[in-house]
């Protein structure tokens, strides 16, 4: 066979019908190196030998140039910076500016020092696509280990998921057995012997403050304000049901009703103790609390909350649930303090984890819970302030935020508070709003022009669309992706179709 020979530049451009420009060659050629001169030069020049027909030059592409925003040609441009968002946790959709995925990770955002606190808060009009976004940010963190609670599912929207993990749901309602004691010691009880004479006492002043703390409230509900002497003899009362005065080496257990009996019908130790001059100044003093006490035991709620728990929580199970739904029926009250006495009872629960795990606690409908009164709106912003020791992600989720201001009137305690709620939540998941809803959350959050037009237009064209808002970054257009399977778990609607959920 035979070689053909190499081609020089100046062929190459004659095969392609051009020429190669005329260089005159240099009159005088370059002398060789003299002796002592470096001669260990490169054996080919960066630009090729200078010589005739070899080497190359530069030339400039002929390239057509477009401009645009990256909100049009994001899909297009293969040099957008990444959102800056690290890639780890759950991961919910796509940043739709630059076109890269979107993971959400509580915890890691506060380790990373792009929140102060694990919190969310999750705003947005009904069927805008609040609780698909929440459930797949549940489901996707399971894969990391963490465990959720419901603490108060009022639409039943979680349970399709928990079915279809194989988990049983715990309802409670009309109709049902299902029996949860506001008061039950819960872990406490199978611990309080392996404890030290000191974490039984701080256990106990934890737990007393606690019961207290929810039986203000629900007398609250009932219209009366609780005074510090209620308080004072409730801590009591409780103390002697649990037999800590007497002396019993086990904690007995306590129910509501157990309460209201030993205020209606006190011994004389007990008026003495809690410093009254008599039985019948007693009875007087706390009879008020005393009969909103036993209004709840009568009331729509009677049998609910007043007897002792007859179910075993799974905490192995990756998510559990408290299902109200069948609570509607009995007034909005009725659910809130429902709602009430299942925070409280899951806090209990909860902050004796000491397993290390991170636990996701939902407040679904929380604005519910909050127009109890001030004790209620306290109760939420005590675990949301502990969230972040506790390693707990609390997420509220609302309509929009002048839900949480109407707890009282305005100026009063009750909305300080509840404005301080938004506050403890850095992470706020805004999704489509009314051009009147947008105004009240660029006040409350500090929204741009443009973050605010983006909760009134861009959310509003698609189900899933959300403004995240870290703190006060600017906030990150997320579209949520559902897979096949998801969607079928997380139709909200299909109740509304009226064939359980086989639509798709």
């Amino acid at each position: 066979m035979t070689r053909t020979p190499p081609r020089g530049a100046a062929q190459l451009l004659r095969d392609t019908g051009q020429t190669l420009p005329h260089i005159p060659s240099p009159a005088h050629p370059t002398p060789p190196p003299s002796r002592g001169e470096r001669i260990n030069r490169p054996r080919a020049p960066r630009r090729g030998r200078s010589r005739p027909g070899h080497g190359w030059s530069p030339v400039a592409a002929p390239m057509t140039v477009y401009q645009a925003t990256t909100s049009e040609i994001g899909g297009l441009f293969p040099l957008l910076a990444a959102n800056g968002i690290p890639a780890v946790g759950a991961r919910i959709g796509y940043d739709t500016l630059s076109g890269s995925a979107f993971y959400a990770h509580p915890v890691d955002w506060v380790l990373r020092g792009l929140t102060t606190n694990p919190n969310l808060v999750v705003f947005g009009e009904p069927g805008r696509g609040k609780s698909s976004t929440v459930v797949a940010f549940l489901l996707r963190m399971m894969l990391f280990g963490t465990k959720t609670l419901i603490s108060g599912d009022v639409k039943g929207e979680y349970s399709p998921l928990l079915r279809a993990l194989g988990i049983s749901p715990i309802a409670l309602g009309r109709g049902l057995s299902t029996r949860l004691n506001a008061l039950d010691l819960g872990p406490i009880a199978a611990r309080w012997d392996s404890w030290s004479a000191q974490r039984q006492r701080d256990e106990l002043d934890a737990l007393l403050a606690r019961w207290v703390k929810l039986l203000v409230a629900l007398a609250e509900a009932q219209g009366y304000a609780p005074t510090v002497t209620d308080e004072a003899v409730l801590a009591q009362v409780l103390r002697r049901l649990l037999g800590t005065t007497d002396g019993a080496s086990r904690l007995r257990p306590v129910t509501i009703p157990d309460v209201q009996r030993e205020l209606a019908d006190p011994d004389e130790q007990l008026w003495r103790e809690t410093r009254f001059a008599d039985r019948r100044q007693f009875l007087d003093t706390l009879r008020p609390i005393t009969d909103a006490l036993a209004n709840l035991i009568t009331g729509p709620l009677s049998g609910l909350f007043d007897e002792p728990t007859n179910f075993d929580l799974d905490w192995q199970a990756p998510i559990q649930s408290m299902d109200l739904s069948r609570l509607r029926g009995r007034g909005d009250q009725a659910v809130a303090v429902a709602l009430t006495c299942l925070g409280s009872w899951s806090s209990m629960i909860t902050d004796l984890q000491d397993d290390g795990e991170i636990r996701i606690v939902v407040r679904d409908e929380v604005w519910r819970q909050m127009r109890l009164g001030s004790k209620a709106v306290q109760a939420v912003d005590s675990d949301l302030r502990l969230s972040r020791a506790e390693q707990k992600i609390q997420i509220l989720v609302g309509h929009k935020p002048s839900d949480f201001l109407s707890v009282g009137s305005a100026g009063s305690q009750e909305v300080a508070i509840a404005k301080d709620l938004l506050a403890l939540c850095s992470t706020r998941i805004l999704f489509g709003q009314s051009t009147r809803v947008a105004d009240e959350l660029a006040g409350d959050f500090a929204l741009s022009t443009k973050e605010s037009e983006v909760t009134t237009g861009w959310c509003m064209e698609r189900t899933g669309r959300a403004l995240w808002k870290l703190e006060n970054s600017p906030g990150y257009k997320v579209q949520t992706v559902l897979s096949r399977v998801e969607q079928n778990a997380f139709d909200t609607n299909a109740h509304l179709r009226g064939n359980g959920g086989e639509t798709r």
